[in-house]
């Protein structure tokens, strides 16, 4: 990893592997978002990645789901450090956030732009594991 680049830490384990599925979830229902365009899907993701980011996580349906889904395919743990991925829930909530706020007005072309960028941070999670939390932590520390 690139020297410059930081990630939260907190000491508590959380299981990557769930974690990539909850992200494949999250792409399915931004992707039922873009060709349904109703305002609850975004509205959904709001919800459950405050949840998340709030480290409430033992409410949200997607990591509910999440970990069924590990435990029916039999998907073996890879504990990793859970601040990044609640840095990245709240950074979904944000884009999620602003989704609902850009649909309200008839803003689409908005909200499918920052749509799309949630569903590249998701995929690139799901397949390929890349938190680009990281990078935004990274971008925003100076900031504090």
């Amino acid at each position: 990893m690139d020297e410059k680049i930081e990630c939260p830490v907190d000491g508590v384990s959380i299981d990557e592997n769930r974690t990539r599925i909850g992200a494949f979830i999250v792409l399915l229902l931004g992707l039922a978002y873009v060709i349904s365009a109703s305002w609850l899907f975004p509205a959904f993701l709001l919800m459950d990645f405050i949840l998340r980011a709030a480290g409430l996580a033992s409410f949200s349906l997607i990591a509910i789901v999440s970990g069924q889904v590990a435990r029916i395919l039999k998907i073996k743990s890879k504990p990793v450090d859970r601040a990044p991925k609640r840095f990245a829930a709240a950074t979904g909530a944000v884009f999620s956030g602003l989704i609902v706020l850009a649909q309200l007005p008839g803003c689409h072309t908005l909200a499918l732009s920052l749509t799309a960028v949630l569903l590249i941070f998701a995929s690139l999670e799901s397949f390929v594991g890349f938190c680009a939390g990281c990078y935004v932590y990274s971008w925003l520390k100076p900031l504090r």
